[in-house]
C-alpha cells in the first residue's frame, strides 16, 4: 500500500479518549514495542501478557494464576494490554477493550522480525519478554505460533475487527510504515481509523 493510498484510507477524527486498548496480532509484529510507546504517549498502564504468563527465566505460571491476574487487569479502569495470553482470555479481552490495535503485517515480515529478534536477543533482551527468557526456546515457540496464528487466528481476527468497527475504535495496521504513522498520529493527539 502506497503512502498516498494509506492517507486516502485514513480519516482524521475527533480525539477519542482511549481507556482500554488491546494490542494483538501474530508473533514478531512489533506489538510490544508499539504497546510500550502507546503507553508512554497515552499515560495508560501497560500490561505485557508474556510477563504475566511467564516468570523470569521463562517458566510458565499456572493457568489459574494467569487467568486471575488477567481478570484483575481487565476489571481495572485503564490499560494497554499487549499480546495473546490464551484462547480462553483472548476474546473476553477484545470484547472489554474500547480500542483494538490489530497488527496484521504480511507473514514474511512476521517471520523476518522473529528471526531478527532471535539473532539480536542474545545481545539485548527482546521488548516485552520476561527477564532471562530462553532465547532459543522462546524463538522456536514464536516460529510455531506464526504458522498456527496465520492459519487459524488471522481469519478470525480480521472478521472480529470488521464487526467491531461500529462499536470500538479499530486500528488495522498492515505495514511497518503504518506502525510509525499510527504512533506519530497518537503523539500529535490525532487518531485514525482504517476504513475498509
Amino acid at each position: 500500500m502506497t503512502n498516498d493510498s494509506l492517507h486516502q484510507k485514513i480519516i482524521t477524527q475527533r480525539i477519542v479518549k482511549m481507556k482500554k486498548v488491546a494490542v494483538f496480532g501474530n508473533a514478531g509484529g512489533g506489538k510490544s514495542t508499539l504497546s510500550k510507546r502507546l503507553s508512554q504517549i497515552t499515560g495508560l498502564p501497560l500490561h505485557v501478557l508474556d510477563k504475566v504468563k511467564f516468570q523470569p527465566g521463562g517458566a510458565e505460571v499456572s493457568h489459574e494464576d494467569y487467568k486471575y491476574a488477567h481478570q484483575q487487569i481487565l476489571t481495572s479502569d485503564r490499560w494497554v494490554i499487549d499480546g495473546f495470553g490464551s484462547m480462553e482470555t483472548l476474546w473476553p479481552r477484545l470484547d472489554e477493550a474500547d480500542t483494538l490495535v490489530y497488527v496484521d503485517l504480511p507473514l514474511y515480515m512476521h517471520f523476518w522480525w522473529v528471526t531478527k529478534r532471535f539473532i539480536t536477543g542474545y545481545f539485548q533482551p527482546p521488548e516485552g519478554w520476561p527477564q532471562n527468557s530462553p532465547i532459543l526456546k522462546s524463538s522456536l515457540s514464536s516460529y510455531r505460533a506464526l504458522w498456527l496464528c496465520h492459519k487459524y487466528l488471522t481469519p478470525k481476527y480480521r472478521e472480529y475487527i470488521k464487526q467491531a468497527q461500529s462499536t470500538k475504535n479499530v486500528y488495522h495496521i498492515r505495514s511497518s510504515q503504518q506502525i510509525s504513522q499510527f504512533l506519530e498520529l497518537m503523539e500529535n493527539g490525532n487518531m485514525f481509523k482504517n476504513v475498509h
